[in-house]
């Protein structure tokens, strides 16, 4: 079986194409032929070792956590799939690996792939869409009238999140290069910020709701463009940068203090709710998510396609910070 494998941390030259045995089904588990894959940014932090303090690999390691593919077996305890069955998920990192030709899942982590979409579409989604739906449903709440601020939103879970938060009813203003303006839009953002122009705390007003995702200085500027007593989901902890700076180790305890203040100044200065959040690999919101691609409310949005023996490629670009939308890894 063919799967890219990091052999050491660094640049994208270490993920090499190897052969290895096929992954065991185990008896909660269905085997997936891999049909297709995406590269996530969190997939290059790994690769580059930023975040081994907090996802601990045995090297050489398989990475990729994006899957769309067909079950070719299903373990014993396993109800609802069948060989055959045409799937997707994004599965724990602590058992990735859909940068292959085959991987075994936990079936309560997988669900039906959208019937109306492909391979490579459907497997762009399930990181992101989970993310998304992590920050604006579980985090935040959001609700119909609210008004959303979305960083990023040209990025992958930018471009999920604004199509959610405006199938959710509410008024989603967004950042990113002037070059993007016209796919934000199209996708459902109504107040575009172009941050190489201007802060988006300085022209927009008072928000209910930020899906924060930069990292950085950003965090303060999310919290004052925050109606008291509003809500943020973060995503972006400035691990990679904090373990430069400390180690990896060391980058992980600062990263919690940092995510720690965040909460609670946040809530004694502006009665703001701050959560961070890491997406649940759940098969029943990935089930809700295929439900609302078939019914038209989210579409998938692929910047390039790459083949698995261009992965290395693929990550170069990812790391360009220029991909509107996300990276698709054709597999099959």
């Amino acid at each position: 079986m063919k799967a890219a494998r990091i052999h050491g941390y660094g640049g994208p030259q270490v993920l090499v194409i190897d052969d290895v045995p096929p992954p065991q089904c185990g008896v909660d588990d269905v085997l997936v032929e891999v049909h297709a894959s995406s590269v996530n940014p969190i997939d290059c932090k790994i690769r580059a070792g930023s975040q081994r303090g907090a996802v601990r690999l045995s090297l050489p390691a398989r990475l990729g956590m994006d899957v769309s593919g067909v079950v070719v077996e299903v373990g014993s305890h396993v109800t609802g799939f069948v060989v055959g069955d045409e799937v997707w998920s994004s599965p724990h990192h602590k058992r990735q690996g859909t940068y292959a030709e085959l991987i075994a899942i936990r079936a309560d982590e997988v669900a039906k792939k959208p019937a109306s979409m492909t391979h490579a579409q459907a497997a762009s989604i399930p990181l992101v869409g989970l993310t998304a739906w992590a920050c604006l449903v579980d985090a935040a709440d959001l609700k119909a009238g609210e008004s959303v601020l979305i960083e990023a939103g040209s990025g992958g879970v930018g471009c999920f999140a604004i199509q959610l938060a405006k199938h959710l009813g509410a008024h989603v203003a967004t950042t990113c290069s002037g070059r993007n303006e016209e796919l934000v839009r199209a996708l459902g953002a109504d107040t575009v910020v172009d941050y190489t122009k201007e802060s988006f705390d300085e022209v927009l007003p008072p928000q209910d709701v930020v899906l924060e995702a930069m990292g950085g200085d950003s965090k303060r500027r999310a919290f004052k463009v925050l109606k008291r007593g509003g809500r943020l989901a973060s995503i972006n902890s400035d691990l990679p940068a904090l373990a430069k700076k400390f180690g990896p180790n060391l980058g992980v305890v600062a990263a919690g203090g940092k995510i720690a203040s965040m909460i609670v100044c946040g809530m004694l200065t502006r009665g703001v709710k701050a959560r961070p959040v890491i997406r649940k690999c759940s098969g029943e919101d990935l089930a809700k998510l295929a439900a609302l691609c078939d019914a038209g409310h989210i579409k998938a949005v692929l910047d390039r396609t790459f083949s698995l023996a261009d992965i290395a490629e693929a990550h170069a670009y990812s790391e360009t910070g220029r991909a509107r939308g996300k990276i698709a890894i054709q597999v099959r």
